[in-house]
């Protein structure tokens, strides 16, 4: 028997002594309610050999590990302010809250941010506005490459698999996008039956693990896949090579979240950490992975088939362009996820200094399918700290044609940002397994609020577009997003940044582009190979 069960045994017998004790003599009752717990809390904490603080300063050590394991909390509700939470701010989280209730969502008295620090963006508004378009514009992806195109949502819901989200943060999740009409990112941990009991639009993300069409040695299983990817609610598939809160590390599943359902459903063994590989065993150079994605087009039928990236060695990028020129074989649409993304499990030094962030990365992939020739074909999807009108206008602005949200569509939820992710402990029933914390999560109620956030936020971004005198998210330009250098130095994003024009990594003269980056530009292309990463 531990150590920490004698603990509660020997407690047992005390507190039942007690009570037989003050049955004859009251007096005696309180001075032992109050003397017996703290005696024997000290006794424990001087026996046991894990913590050195407790073990040395007996009872009152225990007050540093009640004050960490509170911390969170206590940062939330007593020392952040509106602006200073991270990864989002009160403000942010209040706004998301918002919206997914249908409530007043307005500011009084003007802006509570500094808008004179560096790094602050804003957008040209024009002094000939127009009405916002009554109807949400879609984007269509896979048009004239697949039989079965899907038009998109300008915002979707980003990647989270079943496993790391409770069942019915799922449920609700995909109940949402069924009400709203936008697309579910099942996340690398398989389509569930939660995923499509509501009958939401999925886009079905295979990872280097394979769940859901894998072999027993974990190996890509072609019939498993084809099962799957006929399914009516699968609209997209997309191969993930790498995620931006953890790139070239592979997902992590804890051995606590992992339960029999969820063991069954991505076909591993209980009682064990489920950790995808770093790399993909079906392909291993750019023109595999190319022809993988042909194959899977084939094999669904027809649908969209694309790639998700964090984007590291821009040579490796370039080699992929050089592999779609050489095979003619291209994806639908590629999603950029900025190394600011989030994930339930990640190591610090992978979460904070590995990956490019979002906007660099958007710039580099267009800017390689523009300098290609292909960016018409593709269409690009960012991904990465996504929560407002302005932030979906501003990386449509900068490159992309849409974009997904993660973190946002948690707090939609309910998630208050706890950060206890990675724990199975989440309060409110979002990201753990535990059955007591999941019925905390109603899925009726929490499904209309990912609806109204979706809606609400979308028509957020629909309004700034129309004050820009702009009917179309194609019409905006990185000239639109103003980027503060300095105290006293401003540029758009079209002047910060070298943007290639079509055609200009291609050809006799690949160095029409002037600028900093050009020669960076060709040093990468010259390097880049379709024949291996």
């Amino acid at each position: 028997m531990s150590v920490l069960k004698w603990f509660w045994v020997i407690s047992v017998v005390v507190f039942a002594s007690i009570g037989l004790i003050a049955s004859f003599w009251q007096p005696v009752l309180w001075s032992l309610i109050v003397f017996v717990p703290v005696f024997l809390t000290g006794v424990y904490d001087s026996c046991q050999k894990r913590h050195g603080v407790r073990r040395n300063f007996p009872v009152i050590g225990n007050l540093r590990y009640l004050f960490e394991s509170i911390r969170p909390e206590i940062q939330q509700y007593f020392v952040e302010s509106d602006t200073s939470g991270r990864p989002f701010s009160r403000e942010v989280r209040s706004v998301v809250y918002q919206r997914s209730k249908g409530v007043v969502d307005t500011r009084p008295f003007g802006t509570i941010q500094d808008l004179y620090l560096d790094g602050t963006e804003w957008i040209a508004h024009s002094l000939a506005p127009i009405e916002p378009p009554k109807e949400e514009p879609r984007i269509l992806i896979g048009e004239g490459r697949c039989s079965k195109p899907y038009a998109s949502s300008i915002l979707n819901i980003s990647a989270m698999s079943f496993g790391s989200l409770s069942k019915s943060a799922i449920l609700a999740l995909n109940g949402g996008a069924k009400l709203g009409g936008f697309s579910h990112n099942t996340g690398e941990g398989g389509v569930s039956a939660y995923h499509l009991q509501l009958g939401g639009d999925l886009v079905w993300q295979i990872g280097t693990g394979y769940f859901g069409c894998r072999t027993p040695d974990g190996r890509f299983d072609e019939d498993n896949f084809k099962a799957t990817a006929e399914l009516e609610s699968v609209r997209m598939i997309e191969i993930k090579l790498s995620q931006g809160a953890k790139p070239g590390h592979g997902g992590i599943l804890p051995s606590g979240k992992i339960t029999p359902e969820i063991a069954e459903i991505r076909g591993v063994p209980m009682g064990k950490d489920c950790i995808s590989p770093p790399s993909h065993s079906a392909f291993g150079s750019p023109k595999e992975l190319l022809q993988f994605v042909t194959h899977l087009r084939e094999v669904s039928g027809g649908k969209p088939v694309g790639l998700k990236i964090c984007i590291g060695r821009v040579d490796q990028i370039m080699g992929l362009c050089k592999a779609m020129l050489e095979t003619g074989q291209i994806p639908d649409f590629i999603t950029v996820d900025g190394s600011e993304g989030g994930t339930g499990a990640a190591p610090l030094e992978f979460s904070n200094s590995i990956g490019m962030p979002l906007s660099e990365g958007l710039l580099l992939v267009h800017n390689c399918l523009i300098g290609c020739g292909l960016r018409e074909k593709i269409k690009i999807i960012a991904g990465g700290r996504i929560a407002t009108g302005f932030n979906v206008i501003q990386r449509i602005a900068i490159a992309a044609d849409l974009c997904n949200a993660a973190r946002s569509m948690m707090f939609s939820l309910g998630c208050i940002q706890a950060l206890k992710c990675n724990t199975n402990h989440c309060p409110v029933g979002v990201a753990t397994q535990n059955p007591d914390l999941v019925r905390g999560l109603d899925v009726t109620d929490k499904r209309t609020r990912v609806r109204n956030y979706h809606h609400n936020t979308v028509h957020s971004a629909l309004e700034i577009m129309a004050a820009c005198g702009l009917s179309h998210p194609d019409q905006l330009k990185p000239g639109h997003i103003f980027r503060r250098i300095s105290s006293t130095v401003v540029r758009t994003y079209g002047d910060v940044y070298d943007y290639s024009e079509k055609g200009d990594l291609i050809g006799e003269n690949i160095r029409p582009r002037s600028g900093a980056h050009a020669e960076m530009f060709d040093h990468y292309w010259s390097n880049a190979s379709a024949d291996h990463f």
